[in-house]
């Protein structure tokens, strides 16, 4: 009788214990999984990539926004949709390599002529730069409608003037550009080896040729100055229609 009364209250003592545990752990995961449907709900409806940020404003103070971003893209790795990073922001987006499957569904970009692509790259790559700049690198002018085009597709921006004579205006890359490249930051543009590796570059190139490395170069550099907005778009119209 007494090892029975025993065996009752330690049975008594070990479920309240496993009731208390089940408490514990289930409550938390039960707020962590009502963030993590709300975090995949305002990614799901935006209209554009949300920074982290923006989202963190949008859930409670004391959540971790990045672990819940990093199990949600865990989540969906392999699947038809991805949580991908573009520009600083986050946003869903259909899977690389179904993109051939999804061809007919596809808005048909406007085919960029030789020397957009030409000017883009080297834009990309040597931002901040000025028009007499990438007319260097090209070894030829720079024809009225090229940096037009760029601009229409929201792919280049005015940065702002070079502080030398003349103060020309300097021209750089956009967030656009790098979510239409699935670009985390400029800096992840190939380098020299990956374009090697690819076999995109001429072989008869001289052994000293080199390619710049692309940097981060938002904010304004030393050598650059903020542009006049009573004289930016004037600018660009004379830019536009010159020869």
């Amino acid at each position: 009788m007494k090892k029975n009364r025993v065996k009752i209250a330690s049975d008594g003592i070990n479920n309240s214990v496993s009731i208390l545990k089940a408490r514990l752990f289930s409550e938390p995961n039960v707020v962590m999984g009502n963030n993590l449907r709300l975090l995949e709900a305002l990614l799901f409806a935006a209209v554009e990539p949300i920074d982290t940020q923006t989202l963190r404003d949008r859930l409670h103070s004391d959540v971790d926004v990045s672990v819940l971003l990093a199990q949600l893209q865990k989540e969906y790795e392999g699947r038809g949709i991805n949580l991908v990073r573009v520009a600083g922001a986050w946003r869903f987006q259909t899977s690389i390599d179904l993109q051939s499957n999804l061809v007919d569904l596809q808005e048909m970009p406007k085919k960029l002529s030789k020397a957009a692509l030409e000017t883009l790259a080297i834009i990309a790559y040597h931002q901040p730069v000025t028009r007499a700049e990438i007319e260097e690198v090209r070894g030829v002018a720079v024809s009225k409608g090229t940096v037009d085009v760029l601009m229409e597709l929201k792919w280049v921006r005015l940065r702002g003037r070079r502080r030398t004579p003349g103060r020309p205006v300097t021209y750089g890359t956009t967030d656009g550009f790098l979510a239409h490249f699935n670009l985390e930051e400029i800096s992840d543009l190939p380098g020299r080896e990956d374009l090697r590796a690819a076999g995109l570059l001429d072989p008869r190139l001289p052994k000293d040729f080199e390619i710049p490395e692309p940097m981060i170069t938002d904010d304004i550099n030393l050598d650059e100055e903020d542009l006049v907005s009573e004289d930016e778009n004037q600018f660009f119209e004379d830019f536009l229609s010159e020869s």
